[in-house]
């Protein structure tokens, strides 16, 4: 069975504005892909309607052969693009938080990779920068033993060492033979490397999803070659 599904999935904003428009979507096990557009090219509304945050306008998203509801919830574990805890809160206090709201939050695991960090957990959440605090959002998501990790922008707006903290810790706390992960961001060539499938999607429509490798063999170039020529969009 497929760790996720869309059909005919839909969604109208208020104002008659479509951000995702009928699209058809399946996703295996054990693989990383990656969700690659512009900036409001539907990624984050698609995520969201994964995570059960919007409601679809048509059609429907299966997580698991489920709709979103408690149950996905205890398989998916999301990282949004903006940190919403309370900055006031102490690291440690937020691994407590996620250790008594999740049953797969492994907190020695989360613990292991703060020390590695050199970050004290005593420390307050608005007293970290803004690439610390991204750290810190990222341990708390892959901690967790989850079954999908969505990741929306996880490298978006951070210098190019916590990028590669962000893509190192993503790929040795991921069990493929246990979950996949999709990564929605529009920097694709910061992220081609780790990619197992690439979904290309563009005003609310998917344009294409593919194997990285069937990409490359069969256009001769890299997915981020292939988007920039295809979409004209950098």
């Amino acid at each position: 069975m497929n760790i996720l599904d869309c059909h005919d999935l839909t969604k109208i904003y208020p104002g008659q504005t479509t951000a995702l428009d009928h699209i058809n979507l399946s996703c295996a096990d054990g693989k990383i892909i990656g969700l690659l557009g512009p900036n409001g090219s539907g990624k984050t509304t698609l995520v969201k309607l994964i995570q059960g945050l919007l409601t679809p306008t048509e059609g429907e998203v299966l997580i698991d052969g489920k709709k979103p509801g408690p149950e996905t919830k205890a398989m998916v574990s999301y990282l949004p693009d903006l940190m919403s805890f309370d900055e006031s809160m102490k690291i440690r206090d937020l691994f407590w938080l996620y250790q008594d709201f999740y049953a797969d939050f492994d907190k020695s695991r989360a613990e292991d990779m703060i020390q590695k960090l050199q970050l004290d957990p005593s420390e307050k959440i608005k007293l970290l920068s803004k690439g610390n605090k991204e750290k810190v959002q990222l341990i708390l998501c892959m901690a967790r033993n989850a079954r999908l990790y969505l990741l929306d922008e996880p490298i978006g707006g951070v210098d190019p060492a916590t990028r590669d903290f962000i893509l190192h810790t993503i790929l040795s706390n991921y069990q493929r033979d246990k979950a996949s992960i999709l990564i929605s961001t529009h920097l694709i060539a910061d992220v081609e490397n780790i990619l197992d499938e690439a979904i290309i999607i563009q005003k609310g429509h998917i344009q294409l999803h593919e194997s990285v490798e069937t990409i490359r063999e069969q256009y001769g170039c890299s997915v981020n070659e292939y988007f920039k020529e295809a979409f004209k969009c950098y």
